[in-house]
């Protein structure tokens, strides 16, 4: 049965067969583009349900493609995954803060590309919101319009940062996000702080939420995400 459509932008021949061969084995459909260019006009033609993008490309890099596809607002939504051979932190955070879902460094392994692939297919799937505005994520229930948090069942009392920045996380269970973009959500893109200051927060978040802090997961050199579920 057809999964859906995964476009493959690669510069290098023999990646973009492996990753077409693997993809197509599993239930998927391809495309493929060999420059940034390419890759855009590919993506808008067809709209893919998620994108496999290398960051060095020819011409038009990664991050322009990928900048360049989150101002589109057809295809702004459409699940990124890059592809990199620049492990440094730096072109990691630059690529997520640029709109990116997630990231592989290679060399790779087209079993772990393929399982990434599902995960970011399938985020969100284990958290919900209802109709009266309950998020529930685990054990963790967030009462948004009342700004209330229980946990299997108990009130956890949190500071208005702590509730911004657990509501953040678990509404998008295996996604991870940079310091700066935690910040940019919870207290908004004018208001100065540090990196240290979130992982204060993230400290005391952890310590109010018990056996529960495992859900929020410390993503090396790059910042943090709720845990997903499965």
């Amino acid at each position: 049965m057809q999964k859906g459509t995964i476009c493959i932008v690669e510069d290098e021949e023999d990646i973009r067969d492996i990753l077409s061969i693997q993809l197509q084995r599993e239930g998927y459909s391809t495309i493929a583009a060999a420059s940034g260019e390419e890759g855009v006009r590919l993506i808008r033609e067809k709209k893919p349900q998620l994108i496999l993008l290398d960051l060095m490309l020819p011409g038009m890099d990664g991050l322009d493609v990928c900048r360049t596809l989150r101002q589109d607002k057809e295809i702004k939504d459409t699940p990124i995954i890059m592809v990199t051979a620049r492990g440094e932190e730096a072109d990691i955070i630059t690529g997520l803060e640029m709109g990116a879902d997630d990231y592989i460094t290679k060399p790779f392994s087209p079993r772990v590309v393929i399982s990434r692939i599902k995960s970011v297919l399938r985020r969100g799937s284990r958290s919900s919101t209802d109709a009266t505005g309950l998020l529930t994520y685990g054990p963790i229930v967030i009462d948004l319009p009342r700004h209330l948090v229980h946990l299997s069942g108990e009130s956890v009392d949190l500071t208005a940062t702590e509730y911004k920045l657990l509501a953040f996380l678990c509404g998008r269970p295996g996604w991870v996000f940079t310091r700066q973009q935690i910040v940019d959500s919870v207290r908004g893109e004018d208001y100065a702080v540090t990196e240290r200051s979130v992982d204060v927060q993230v400290v005391g978040l952890r310590k109010k939420l018990g056996e529960a802090a495992e859900f929020i997961e410390t993503v090396r050199g790059v910042g943090y995400r709720a845990r997903e579920l499965t």
